[in-house]
């Protein structure tokens, strides 16, 4: 359990209890389980409020309790990445750009469309069941995109000692092989036979960002798995709102 309660530590801003930090490699694998309780969370918050508030509030007000439990932590990678592909020029200016705080255009329009599609994605799934079980997914399996493309496509700086290196350096292949079928059983255990469209769409972004890194700056970096994350997230509550809109959920 040290591991998931390690995963809960670096993804979000719950105060957990305990000291001493567990290593990344430990934590990592765990990163689609916090993701499930994140996601949970969310979805509670989004199929709760549905009983009373229109879809879009309570949809807009779910994402938020999202934002504030993670503390923003992979928009962050997304926009990060967002102002680095699209605002340098070469690699090294790339590499700069992903190290500086601040946030310029192609940040903060990337931020803002994620947040955006995720509202009117989450607002346009009918029934709270499958609105709960979407923000389950959508949490669960952007983790474990994170967690396969930090385990398996080569960082952009191996001399670097962040999250995007020193975790992927020492993963398990056993271990990473265990959150990966963790994540799809949830996912399926959540949505039955939507599972198979869902993992799809949760490996095609995840693999359109990594060659995207991989394009831009050689590999990937911390920023990269929260665009990683952030992509994979927004994608299959798209798919679940375009299933939901046309066959019901197994166990709704």
């Amino acid at each position: 359990m040290s591991g998931l309660l390690g995963a809960l530590r670096f993804l979000t801003r719950v105060p957990i209890p305990g000291r001493g930090d567990v290593p990344h490699q430990r934590a990592v694998p765990w990163f689609p389980m916090a993701g499930l309780l994140i996601g949970a969370a969310v979805g509670g918050v989004g199929a709760g409020l549905a009983e009373w508030l229109s879809p879009a509030l309570a949809a807009t007000l779910a994402v938020v309790v999202g934002l504030l439990i993670t503390g923003a932590f992979h928009e962050d990678g997304l926009a990060d990445c967002a102002d680095a592909f699209g605002g340098g020029w070469d690699r090294e200016q790339r590499l700069a750009i992903l190290k500086d705080s601040r946030h310029g255009t192609y940040g903060v329009a990337a931020l803002c469309a994620s947040i955006v599609v995720r509202v009117f994605a989450a607002a346009s799934i009918p029934g709270q069941a499958a609105l709960f079980a979407g923000f389950v997914v959508a949490h669960t399996l952007g983790r474990a995109a994170a967690v396969g493309v930090l385990a398996w496509v080569r960082p952009a700086d191996p001399a670097a000692q962040g999250l995007g290196v020193s975790a992927g350096r020492h993963l398990s292949g056993t271990a990473v092989v265990a959150s990966l079928l963790a994540a799809g059983v949830v996912a399926a255990v959540a949505t039955g036979w939507w599972v198979a469209p869902l993992i799809v769409a949760a490996v095609g972004g995840a693999a359109a960002v990594a060659a995207l890194s991989v394009r831009k700056i050689g590999g990937v970096v911390g920023d990269a798995l929260g665009a990683v994350e952030q992509v994979v997230e927004c994608l299959v509550l798209v798919v679940v709102a375009a299933l939901a809109a046309r066959h019901t959920l197994w166990w709704a």
